[in-house]
Parts: C-alpha cells; structure tokens; sequence
C-alpha cells in the first residue's frame, strides 16, 4: 500500500484541481422524443437468430441508485416462473428466452436519460408472431403499472437479500478492475457507497 501510495501521488499529484462542478446535461430533455424513434426496425442479421427487442428511453434515473427502480422492474418482467412472459411465450412455442434491464452506466444510464431495454430471443414461430409478442410484453408492464408496487415489498426485500448474499461472497476480482469500478463509482455515488453502491439496494421507496 505504501508504494502503491507513493506511486499515486508521483503520478496524479501534478495534475491541477479547476475546482468546477461535474458536469450535467440534465437540461437536455427527452432526447429521443423523435419521430425516428417511434418505430419498428427490422435488422438483418448474420447469424441465423431471431430476436425482438423494446426499449424506452426515460427520465434520468441515476439519483435513485439507492433504489434501484430498473433494477426492480427487470427483476419482475425476466422472472421466469408460473405468471411470468416468458413462460406464458414458451407454452406458445414462441421464446427461448428473455431478458430485460438497464446497465446502470454510460450510455444506458446517464444526467440526460436512462435507457430500459426488453430482449425476447424468439423461435421461428414467434417471429411470425412478433406483433403479438410485443403486445404481450405490453400487457404486462401495463398489468404491473395498474397494479403499482405497494404490495410488492417482499419482492423488493427478495432482491435485496440476494444481492447483498451476492455482494459479500463474490469471488475476488482483478485488482486492475476493481479500482477502475471503484474511480468509476466516485463520479456517481455518495462517498459511503463507492464499494457498494453499484450492487445493494438500500431504500425501498415505491413512488420511485
């Protein structure tokens, strides 16, 4: 620690403070409330595969990474038991998987918007029925949007306990990365939740 410290110091210390703010672009709003974006693309692809994916582009949401509110709904559209879309998809023969979230980084997550996708990776018969796949995600999110999260704590807390199991049993990772993350988090998060702040949910607050 002490060379490591030394060597630090040598190499940023000559670097001068400006003293100014982080910059924001929070001003920038709705970026993608375009024409060009309220449409169907159909991409030809090179492998033989069969993939439909949605994606919103909504309301920045990096202050409420102590909530995690993306983190909550892809936990509930990717669950894969009795009631879930993609059960409901596959008795259809139509999906083999599906997948949905947000990497909470860069360009999916940032002071001017936060990106949430849904990949449904489909068989040949549910790309020919591709509009209703659509629909049914749809429905669902509409479903969960009726229903609201006030009766859903115990999910909430469900995800909780997992990724705070998740956090303090993980593998140790490369020293290289885990600092690179760790710079990453001081741009982000308060200075109590640089280590932590990326994975544990801390609040449960349902307006959010």
């Amino acid at each position: 620690l002490d060379t490591l410290e030394k060597w630090v110091t040598e190499i940023f210390s000559e670097i001068p403070n400006n003293g100014l703010p982080k910059p924001s672009f929070g001003h920038l709003t709705q970026p993608f409330d375009t024409p060009e974006f309220h449409k169907l693309y159909r991409v030809v692809p090179i492998r033989k595969v069969h993939s439909l994916t949605i994606t919103w582009a909504l309301p920045p949401q990096e202050q409420y990474y102590r909530v995690k509110p993306l983190h909550y709904i892809s936990w509930l559209v990717g669950h894969e038991g009795k009631g879930s879309v993609l059960s409901f998809l596959r008795k259809k023969f139509w999906a083999l998987a599906l997948y949905g979230g947000n990497g909470e980084t860069g360009f999916e997550q940032n002071s001017t918007y936060s990106i949430f996708s849904i990949s449904v990776t489909l068989t040949d018969e549910g790309y020919k029925h591709f509009y209703e796949v659509a629909h049914v995600v749809f429905q669902y999110l509409k479903m969960l949007q009726k229903r609201g999260p006030d009766q859903r704590q115990v999910i909430w807390e469900e995800i909780q306990k997992i990724e705070a199991n998740e956090f303090h049993y993980q593998e140790q990772t490369d020293p290289v990365d885990y600092v690179e993350n760790l710079c990453e988090n001081m741009q982000l998060f308060q200075k109590e939740d640089f280590l932590t702040g990326d994975q544990l949910l801390f609040e449960y607050r349902p307006e959010v």
